[in-house]
C-alpha cells in the first residue's frame, strides 16, 4: 500500500532557494573539506566481518579476493566502511534518496522501456533518504581512486573530480530552473551522448565507445541464452560454472531440488503481484524452466542472487530474471530504518525515483528459504541492454568526460528526490563546494589504501580468508 502523507508545503523558488543558502551557516561548504578518522573509528575489518555474518559463509572469501585485487576494488565493496565514516562529520539537511553506493562503477547504459538505451545509476542496493552530498563524496572519492589505480598523476586526477563536482552543481542549477514535468523526464540517451562524443574523442576512443554501445546493444535475454544454457534430453539448463553458477539441481539434494523448484514457482507468483498491471500480463506469457544461484559483483557477494531462466512462444523466446537478496541498507545504522518494511521494496522505489526509466520487469519479494530464514529479494531482467564504462583503459581526458557524465546523471537524480531550488542555494555559483569536496576526495582516498592495507594484513594473518582469481 502506498504511504500516505499529510499535506504538502509549497514554498516559492525564492523561498526554497533561501534555505539552502542559510544551510551554510550551520554547514559551510568548507567544513566538507575535512576528513580524519576519529580515535573510535571502527575497525574496517570488523566492519566486512559483520557484514559477512548474513550472507553465504562459502563465498565471502571470493567477497575478499575480489577486494584485494586493488585498492579501486576494496572501494566498490567498502561502501558500509564509508556510511560509517560519513556519520560522524557534519552533513546538510538536504535530504534526497540516495543511491548510497554512487560509485563510479555503478553508472552505466540500460535499455529503456523504449528500446533506447540510456545512461543513469543502475545499483540501488544501498538506497535511503539522506543529505545528498554523502552520494556526492562517494561518487567524486571513487574517481579519485580511480585516477590512482590507473596511475594518472595529481593534476590529471583533479581535473576529473572538479569535472564530477562542477557538472553536478551547474546541473542542479539548472534542474531548479526547470518546469516540474521536465526535469521528471529529462533523461541521458545513448545517441545525445555519442553526438557529444564525436567532438571530444579522438579516433581510436570513438571506437571503443563505438564497441563499447554495440556490445551492449546485444546483451539480452538470447545473448544470455546462448552463453548460459545447454539443451538436455531436449529441455533447455543452465550451466553450472562453481563456485560462480551453480543450477539448483546441483545446489541441492534431490529433495531440496524439488522443493527448491516449488518455492520458485510460489516466488514467480509472490513477485508478479509487485507489478503493474499490464507488465504482470507480460510476465504470464513466460513459464518457469530453471534457476542457478550466481556471484555478482564486488560488494554483492556472499548476498543470495539467482538467475531464473524462463521461456515463452518455445526454446527460442527466453527471458532471463535476476533475483537479488536486499538486506538492510548499509545506511540504516547511521540514518534510521526505511519507511519500507521490505527491503526488496525499499529497492525497487528507490530505483523508480531516482532513474528516468526502469526496467519493466522490476519488482520485489518476501520469500523463506532451504534454512528456513525469511529474506526479501528483488527482481529485475538479467541483461537488458547492459554495459559498464571500461574503467581500466580509459585515458585521463575521457575519464574527465565520464566525471562530466556521471556528476550530471546524480544531480538528476537528486533533483527528483530532493528540493533542487533549496541544494542549488546551498551550492552556489562559485566553486567552494567543489573544491571542498575535491580535498576531502584526495583524504578518503589515503584512508581507503589504509583501509584496504588492513584486509591485507587480515588475510596474510589468518584472520579472514581470501579466494583470489574467482
Amino acid at each position: 500500500m502506498a504511504e500516505l502523507r499529510g499535506p504538502v508545503e509549497h514554498l516559492t523558488m525564492a523561498e526554497r532557494t533561501a534555505i539552502g543558502r542559510v544551510a551554510r551557516a550551520d554547514v559551510p561548504r568548507s567544513v566538507h573539506a575535512t576528513w580524519e578518522p576519529a580515535a573510535s573509528r571502527p575497525d574496517p575489518v570488523a566492519l566486512l566481518e559483520e557484514q559477512g555474518e548474513s550472507r553465504v559463509p562459502e563465498l565471502v572469501p571470493i567477497r575478499y579476493g575480489r577486494m584485494l585485487v586493488s585498492p579501486f576494488t576494496f572501494y566498490r565493496g567498502a561502501a558500509y566502511l564509508m556510511a560509517s565514516d560519513l556519520s560522524n562529520i557534519p552533513s546538510t539537511r538536504q535530504v534526497v534518496q540516495l543511491c548510497g553506493d554512487a560509485h563510479l562503477s555503478n553508472f552505466g547504459v540500460f535499455a529503456a522501456p523504449d528500446r533506447r538505451l540510456v545512461f543513469s545509476i543502475n545499483d540501488f542496493d544501498e538506497t535511503l533518504p539522506g543529505p545528498f552530498e554523502w552520494d556526492v563524496k562517494r561518487l567524486v572519492t571513487s574517481f579519485e581512486v580511480a585516477g590512482r589505480d590507473r596511475g594518472f598523476d595529481t593534476k590529471q586526477r583533479r581535473t576529473a573530480n572538479l569535472a564530477v563536482l562542477q557538472a553536478y552543481r551547474e546541473a542542479m542549477d539548472d534542474m531548479a530552473q526547470m518546469r516540474t514535468m521536465d526535469l521528471w523526464y529529462t533523461r541521458l540517451d545513448i545517441d545525445d551522448i555519442a553526438a557529444q562524443m564525436q567532438q571530444q574523442l579522438n579516433r581510436t576512443q570513438q571506437k571503443r565507445f563505438t564497441r563499447n554501445v554495440a556490445k551492449a546493444r546485444t546483451k539480452d535475454s538470447i545473448k544470455a541464452f546462448d552463453k548460459l544454457v545447454r539443451v538436455v534430453d531436449g529441455q533447455p539448463r543452465l550451466v553450472g560454472d562453481p563456485p560462480l553458477i551453480v543450477p539448483v539441481g546441483d545446489l541441492f539434494r534431490e529433495q531440496e531440488s524439488r522443493d527448491v523448484e516449488a518455492a520458485m514457482h510460489e516466488m514467480i507468483r509472490s513477485y508478479r503481484r509487485t507489478l503493474p498491471g499490464d507488465h504482470r500480463h507480460l510476465l504470464e506469457r513466460f513459464r518457469y524452466v530453471d534457476a542457478a544461484r550466481k556471484v555478482v559483483g564486488v560488494g554483492s557477494v556472499g548476498t543470495r542472487a539467482w538467475i531464473v531462466l524462463m521461456l515463452g512462444r518455445d526454446n527460442e523466446d527466453p527471458l532471463f530474471l535476476q533475483a537479488k537478496e536486499a538486506q538492510a541498507s548499509v545506511l540504516e545504522p547511521y540514518l534510521g530504518k526505511s519507511r519500507h518494511a521490505n527491503h526488496g521494496q525499499r529497492v525497487v522505489a528507490g530505483q523508480r525515483l531516482m532513474q528516468a526509466a526502469s526496467d519493466v520487469m522490476l519488482g520485489w519479494l518476501r520469500t523463506d528459504g532451504v534454512d528456513g530464514v525469511s529474506r526479501d529479494f528483488y527482481i529485475r531482467q538479467l541483461w537488458d541492454g547492459k554495459g559498464s564504462a571500461l574503467v581500466d583503459l580509459m585515458e585521463p581526458s575521457v575519464l574527465t568526460i565520464y566525471a562530466k557524465l556521471c556528476g550530471w546523471t546524480l544531480a538528476r537524480a537528486h533533483a527528483r528526490s530532493g528540493d533542487a531550488a533549496a541544494i542549488a542555494g546551498y551550492l552556489g555559483s562559485n566553486d567552494r563546494f567543489d573544491q571542498a569536496i575535491a580535498a576531502f576526495a584526495e583524504r578518503y582516498a589515503d584512508q581507503n589504501e589504509a583501509d584496504y592495507a588492513a584486509l591485507k594484513k587480515a588475510v596474510d594473518t589468518g584472520r579472514v580468508t581470501a579466494e583470489v582469481g574467482l
